[in-house]
This record gives C-alpha cells, structure tokens and sequence, in this order.
C-alpha cells in the first residue's frame, strides 16, 4: 500500500493575489487524497481572521495585468499599462484595483477565498497559526475561524520534515 503523500505550505503573503495559492494548493492537494498542511505567519496569518479583508496592492507588482471585468471583449482583452507612479500614490487605486480583481475573478467562476478556506477546512487541511507572530502582531484566538491550531516553527517542521512537497508562498 503506497504511503500518502503530503503537502507543507507556508503562507506568508495576505494579499488577494497572494491568498489563492496556499488554498488552492492545498484544497487540489486534499482532493487528490494528499495530507496538506498550511502554516500561516507574518502577513499570512489574516487569511484566518473570520472576516479577510485582503486588498490587491498593484504598486507593489508591475507584472500584474490591469484588465477590465465590463465592456466590450476588446476593452476586456486591453492590458492597461498603469505606471507605479499613480498605481502607488493615487489614493484609493489599491481599493479600485481590488474591486476589479474580485469582480473578474466572480465573472470568471473564480472561488473567494473564503470559499477555499472552507473548502479546505472541508477536505482536512491543516490550517497552523505562527504563535509567534500572533504575539508580535497582537492577535487573539478569538479574531481567527474554528479549527485552527496554534504553533511555532517547530510544530511546523516537525509535519515538513516528512513532507513530499514544502512550499513557501
């Protein structure tokens, strides 16, 4: 009988664009009868908060395309070249690019991230929150969804040690 595989995440990123690898990782990982196991830390650990707030930060990556989700299917196809210069000091761009993105993702049949956190939470992912960044950044166990258990590095590796795949995110 062959071993079941298993996955290690660490995720380090709580933006929006940053939050769909860790859970669409480890939801496709659990489907396919893997062990997945997702350590949140530093700017990762929100992902858990009952309520994400997580925004797109288009200044912060030049690559990221800015496509509209409304119009015609030129004006949808056109990659609009936003310079970092307004893309980081227009107030409110983060928000309008955020709303764009989500909207997009909605049109194209793209799962929220609470959908893949619970899908995720479903299938028997892990979810580890780093102790201590909970106790550099201030939060409590109360802020974080049912089912998450609290750990450092240690407790981490302990589980990446014997994984098949570790991925840093």
């Amino acid at each position: 009988m062959a071993e079941t595989k298993k996955l290690a995440i660490i995720a380090s990123q709580g933006t929006l664009d940053w939050a769909y690898p860790p859970f669409i990782l480890a939801s496709t990982a659990a489907a396919m009868d893997m062990e997945a196991v997702i350590f949140f830390t530093f700017y990762g650990l929100p992902l858990l908060k009952k309520e994400i707030d997580a925004k797109v930060a288009p200044h912060t990556n030049p690559a990221m395309p800015m496509k509209m989700p409304f119009g015609s299917k030129e004006f949808q196809s056109y990659n609009w070249p936003i310079p970092n210069f307004i893309s980081g000091n227009v107030p409110g761009f983060d928000s309008m690019a955020t709303s764009l993105m989500k909207e997009t993702f909605k049109k194209k049949g793209v799962a929220t991230i609470e959908q893949l956190r619970g899908m995720c939470q479903e299938f028997g992912v892990r979810f580890i929150a780093c102790q201590m960044t909970m106790e550099v950044f201030g939060f409590e166990k109360e802020e974080f969804i049912e089912g998450v258990e609290y750990g450092g590095a240690a407790t981490f590796l302990e589980y990446a040690a014997d994984a098949n795949i570790s991925l840093f995110i």
